[in-house]
Order: structure tokens, then sequence, then C-alpha cells
């Protein structure tokens, strides 16, 4: 999260809170320098008996993470709610882009809000402030991922047992990142004629399905696929058994997945087989709220990319279990009635549900970019500018460890 957690626990300081940080592992060292910060360095089964002695011993009144699918983090959770302490989530936002969001005891499928908007409908809230521009920024985000991973990797010896939830390689997950800016150079000119004609000649003639991330936690936990290729294998099928024979079939690669997966050849392969590869596409690159304008109706796992759907009016059927997926919104029928029966979502039923999640846990900000809800961030500056210099200290370092130590 780059530097994002230094500077909130430096507001919370500010507001005259005592301020603790667990570090698991180097990455955590580079991001985060404090007196009160805790190193646990033992194994992942061990945490759930350091965490409460660790607690006990400071009397910590909450628990702040980001996430809360990941190993740790459901240990935490699970403390939290035996001790009846606070326990706060951060996760992307629910409405992008100028948005993050925290909530108490959960996010997404685990909202406390999921189970209030299914019972009955929200209070009648006021208007909310428009939000001001965040400028999320894609180098800083890459340049932090790559630093995170180079001190994770330089001091993986400090933390021999901590369980990572992908690789931990500096030099391929800077590669990643790399081939990431590169592709999308690529994909805006190869792409072109592909999102001209979606945008032109199609529109309102195609589903765009809504990729996530190949680990996405949301998937894993919240969905019945182990994989996001099952779910791609799944779509494609229902499309072509079900689907009228003049429509198109659009899968939007995420963004964050550039570098990382690509499903060119499964698609391709699944289409010939079932012979709409003439009306199967996929996409990297395009405005996605153009796409959603255009398109004719949305399938996705549980990604907000429905949200932002149902903000422009379009039908949503969700494949997993999502905050949104509620009768009134989201397409309550199975995949294959979708695609010839396309319920509208109640528009003043989505007003509700997004004035609530607006008042009840948006903030507008940005982990890679301005966070206007923190007032006043005294401080921050000078330690960005640490915090570039052991960027570039470790960066060195990697390299002459790779020169001198290759793997």
């Amino acid at each position: 999260m780059g530097f994002f957690f230094y500077q909130f626990g430096h507001w919370l300081q500010q507001r005259k809170h005592m301020v603790y940080r667990v570090l698991f592992n180097g990455g955590d060292w580079l991001f985060y320098r404090s007196r009160q910060a805790e190193h646990f360095r033992g194994k992942a089964e061990e945490f759930a008996i350091w965490l409460p002695l660790y607690l006990a011993e400071w009397d910590i009144e909450a628990i702040v993470c980001f996430g809360d699918c990941r190993q740790y983090h459901q240990v935490a959770a699970a403390i939290a709610q035996q001790c009846n302490m606070a326990f706060f989530v951060f996760e992307e936002g629910y409405l992008r882009p100028d948005y993050i969001t925290l909530e108490q005891d959960g996010v997404n499928a685990r909202s406390s809000l999921a189970g209030y908007f299914a019972s009955l409908p929200p209070p009648a809230l006021g208007e909310h402030l428009p939000a001001k521009p965040v400028n999320a920024s894609y180098p800083r985000m890459a340049m932090s991922a790559m630093a995170y991973y180079c001190a994770c990797w330089l001091l993986h010896w400090r933390y021999p047992h901590y369980v990572h939830h992908k690789s931990l390689q500096p030099l391929p997950e800077a590669w990643r990142w790399i081939r990431s800016g590169l592709r999308k150079m690529l994909y805006t000119l190869t792409e072109y004629r592909l999102r001209r004609d979606m945008l032109g000649l199609r529109q309102n003639r195609f589903f765009l399905v809504a990729l996530q991330v190949f680990n996405d936690s949301q998937v894993r936990h919240h969905s019945s696929y182990g994989d996001v290729r099952e779910f791609i294998t799944e779509v494609i099928t229902s499309f072509a058994h079900h689907a009228a024979h003049d429509q198109h079939l659009l899968l939007k690669h995420h963004p964050m997945d550039r570098g990382h997966r690509q499903y060119r050849q499964q698609i391709r392969q699944i289409a010939l087989q079932l012979g709409v590869d003439q009306r199967v596409h996929y996409l990297h690159d395009a405005h996605l709220p153009s796409l959603l304008k255009a398109s004719r109706g949305v399938i996705t796992i549980n990604s907000t990319v429905g949200l932002s759907a149902l903000h422009h009016g379009k039908p949503v059927i969700t494949l997993g279990s999502a905050l949104y997926d509620m009768p009134g919104l989201t397409a309550q029928c199975q995949l294959a009635e979708f695609w010839r029966c396309i319920p509208v979502p109640d528009p003043q039923r989505y007003q509700q549900l997004r004035l609530s999640l607006l008042h009840h846990t948006q903030l507008n900000g940005a982990f890679y970019g301005n966070n206007h809800w923190m007032m006043h961030q005294a401080g921050s500056a000078s330690a960005s500018a640490r915090h570039r210099i052991r960027f570039i200290l470790t960066m060195l370092m990697v390299l002459a460890c790779q020169l001198l130590w290759p793997t």
C-alpha cells in the first residue's frame, strides 16, 4: 500500500491516538518505520497465539487492515470478534475512481450492509458532497510495488516464516509491472479498431464481461470458482448456447492483471470449439464508462464494475457473492436466462444504495494518490523523501545481490 498506512497512522497520532503497527516482512518495514512497530517473525499458525498477547500488552482497542481475506487478517478478524474489539477494513472503493472503502467488521460480501440492503430499503439520505479528484498515480503504485517486493526479498531472512499471497521474487514482479506498461502502449494501438467497433457499430449489441485479477481474494473466498479461467469457460459456453445469434460478447481484461495473465488463447480456443469465434472478443484497454454505456448488459463474478454498470442503468448479473447483488438491482435469474430476458435495474433503488455507501463506507481518496479526508498530513512530505531514498538504496542492493549471487 505504499505510504498510505504511514500517513494514516500519522493522521491518527495528530488526533492524540496511540498507533501500533505489526510488521510481517521487509516490505512492511520499508514503508512504516516507527518505535511502535512490532515485528512478527513466527510461523503463520503461531499468529493466533501471539496476537492476543500483543493486543493485551498494549491495551489496543481496535484493529485496522487492508482487505479481510488474507490469512493473517482472517485470524485478526476472528480474534477481534472474540475479544469484542473493533475491526476495521480498508479496501478499494466501491464507487470508483475517487473513493476508497473503510468498513467495520468486513467488506464486500462480508459487509454488514449486505444483509441490511437485502432485508429492507435503506433510510432516506440527503445529498452527498461531490468528490474531489484524487489524482491516483499508476507510476507511484508500480514503484511502490517494486520497492515492497525488493525489500521483502532482501530481508526474507529476518522474517523466515512469512507467507505471502503470491510470489515475492522482486525482479519477476518488477518485470511484470514493466511489461504491463509496455502492453498498455501496445494495446492502445492494436485494439483501436475493436474499441471503435464496440462503441459504434456494435453499440447495445454486446454483453460486457468484467474479468477480475487472477489472484483476487473476492473470487477465491466469495465465489465457487477456483480460478478466473473457470469463469471465462462458463460464460462463453452459456453465451454460445443461449444468446441471440446477432449478439456479441466482449471480455474485458483487468488493468491490474495486464502484466501477469493473458487469456487470449483460452478465449479463442473455446470460441472456435463452440462456433462463436466471430462474436466473442477480448479487449485489454478502453474507457470503462464508455464501454458500460454502449453495452447491453454486464456479467461479473463480484467486481465493483457491477456497481458502475448499475450507475449507468445497465443490467447486471453476478456469478459470485457481491454486496450489491439484490432484487431490484441485479438479475436474480440463471445466466442461461440472462442473455434473452434482461432485467433493468431500479434507478431509485440504486440511488438509495449509492447514497448509503457514500455515507457509511466511502472516503474521498486513493491509496496511491490524494486523500482529502485526511485534512492534515504534516510530516508526510519529509517521510516521502526518506522513503524515496530508501527505495533507491533497496533497488541498488537488489541489483548488487543479483549480480553477486544469481539464482
